[in-house]
């Protein structure tokens, strides 16, 4: 993604998961906003993007955060919301082993609490080391967590997946996880 789609797309995040007044728009209960009023609102805010900018924004992010409506009028963010949504998700059976990085600063409280949402909706977990190695390295030095999904879905907790592959629970506990040797 070249630069000016990177800050863009930083800035559709922001304001479809997080801020959607900060464009003047609002959010339907399932995060959808009309594709024009998202455009006018990111116009008169400043951030003016065509269509076709749009467009390439959402097909080039490599994240796929970001997801149009079937009949491409709507636009809305993947996961990830402090805003309140219901994004729709049915529930899922996961794999037995999900991902989660994360900083070895937060080791402490993870160990204590499992891991939270916090101000999120979900705690969001992937199917690929990689993925979430990136994810956890940019808040510290990584420490990769295994989640037992497979062992929790079996006492009955949910999980959810995204259209773009993230897997989402409302929390892990601290049973559940297998923390690296060593740390």
């Amino acid at each position: 993604m070249t630069d000016p789609h990177k800050h863009k797309s930083k800035f559709l995040s922001l304001v479809l998961r997080h801020e959607p007044e900060r464009v003047g728009i609002r959010l339907d209960e399932s995060g959808w906003v009309a594709v024009d009023e998202l455009l006018e609102g990111c116009r008169r805010a400043g951030n003016r993007m065509s269509l076709d900018e749009l467009k390439e924004i959402v097909r080039t992010n490599n994240k796929q955060r970001f997801a149009f409506s079937d009949d491409g009028t709507r636009i809305r963010a993947n996961q990830g919301h402090s805003v309140e949504v219901e994004l729709g998700y049915e529930p899922a059976t996961p794999p037995e082993v999900l991902y989660h990085g994360t900083a070895e600063k937060h080791l402490p409280g993870i160990r204590r609490e499992g891991l939270i949402k916090r101000a999120r909706h979900h705690v969001h977990l992937s199917e690929r080391v990689e993925t979430a190695s990136a994810v956890g390295q940019r808040h510290g030095r990584l420490v990769l967590l295994e989640v037992r999904a497979g062992a929790m879905h079996r006492d009955g907790l949910l999980f959810f997946k995204t259209p773009n592959g993230v897997w989402l629970t409302d929390s892990v506990p601290a049973q559940y996880l297998v923390f690296p040797d060593g740390v």
